[in-house]
């Protein structure tokens, strides 16, 4: 400690206790001939509310800062697994370029569920070994979740570094996964989407971001909120906030053919024989369905994501039919029964479905 600071510490505590006020700052200033913004400069780190300093409270910062975190979370390698399984499309190849360049450049995604948005993250991360530290935000995410705070170990309170600060420290990429579903808490992060770190009021430290260190935002609105009430949730996020994100891509689902990679593969993972045409089915089916639904033929849509529960429970069932069912009783009854009638033709052709997936479904056709 600086002994100046020692000193007037010395002085102030025999003078007026271990808390003083701004009153009798001002009269020691007087008397020291020292002006009071020095000495206000001077204990800033003691400083516990609006016109109140407790002299002691440096000292136990000290104290419980030295003691270990909670978890040593920088022990361990935070490089995603390499999934064998991934098929590149949309915005992968501009996501994995801006983790490749090591250049902050905060990123937010946003697009209909189960589109592979967080996936793709991480695959670029495992692609480039990248350490990822991936964040699921929900409307309860507050500073203490993402910053960090005192734990209490073993009797004793600890510093416990929250995944930003480990992320800032490592120079990994932070993943701020359903960022729409917070709340106005996430403003703690403003300084930190500027690249300029973060000080930590409770330890009276500032970290500096390590090379590398980059954030991206995944979502299914684009921070405006649901007006349709698919997304029940999320929030309408501060402009200041977004206006901090560099870009914003818009994802889509992956086109029939990607997606016939994506379940092909899957099936050879499984051992999964004599399934082509059962997955070239599906493609057509999903992509039929998505059309519909842009053009407001449908309220619900079927995701890569519920496609490949499709697929896992064939590995399962090892019966077509049952296997879509009961990937299909999330939706309401009449939903799921249009879906499986539509699945049905274009095993049919001659029903009516053409099998040229290019083509919608006629208003008409209940499915």
């Amino acid at each position: 400690m600086n002994t100046k600071v020692e000193t007037m510490i010395t002085d102030l505590t025999d003078k007026y206790g271990q808390t003083v006020t701004r009153k009798q700052l001002i009269e020691y200033s007087e008397s020291a001939e020292v002006s009071l913004a020095t000495i206000c400069k001077r204990l800033e780190p003691y400083k516990s509310g609006r016109g109140v300093w407790n002299l002691t409270i440096q000292e136990k910062l000290e104290q419980t800062y030295s003691q270990p975190a909670v978890e040593p979370v920088v022990q361990k390698n935070l490089v995603p697994v390499k999934d064998d399984n991934f098929v590149s499309f949309g915005n992968f190849s501009d996501i994995k370029k801006i983790v490749k360049s090591r250049i902050f450049y905060p990123v937010f995604i946003t697009g209909l569920s189960g589109n592979g948005k967080t996936f793709g993250v991480e695959q670029a991360c495992a692609q480039l070994k990248r350490e990822l530290i991936r964040v699921n935000i929900t409307v309860e995410t507050d500073e203490d979740d993402l910053i960090g705070g005192f734990r209490l170990v073993d009797g004793n309170t600890a510093w416990h570094n929250g995944p930003v600060i480990e992320a800032l420290q490592r120079g990994a990429i932070l993943l701020l996964d359903e960022i729409d579903l917070a709340s106005n808490k996430i403003m703690c992060l403003q300084s930190i989407l500027e690249g300029k770190g973060v000080f930590l009021k409770k330890t009276g430290q500032y970290i500096q971001p390590s090379p590398g260190f980059n954030i991206i935002a995944t979502a299914n609105t684009k921070g405006k909120g649901s007006d349709d009430g698919r997304f029940i949730g999320t929030n309408v996020l501060n402009e200041a906030f977004l206006e901090r994100f560099a870009l914003t891509f818009e994802q889509e689902y992956p086109s029939a053919k990607v997606e016939t990679q994506i379940m092909t593969k899957l099936c050879a993972e499984l051992e999964l024989t004599d399934t082509e045409e059962f997955v070239k089915n599906l493609s057509t089916w999903a992509e039929i369905i998505r059309k519909t639904f842009a053009e407001g033929g449908v309220d619900e849509v079927i995701s890569t994501r519920r496609l490949i529960h499709i697929i896992r429970a064939y590995a399962i069932f090892k019966n077509a039919e049952k296997s879509i069912s009961v990937c299909l009783n999330r939706f309401d009854d009449d939903t799921k029964q249009s879906f499986l009638d539509l699945y049905e033709k274009i095993m049919k052709p001659t029903d009516g479905i053409v099998e040229d997936s290019s083509e919608t479904l006629d208003e008409s056709d209940p499915f």
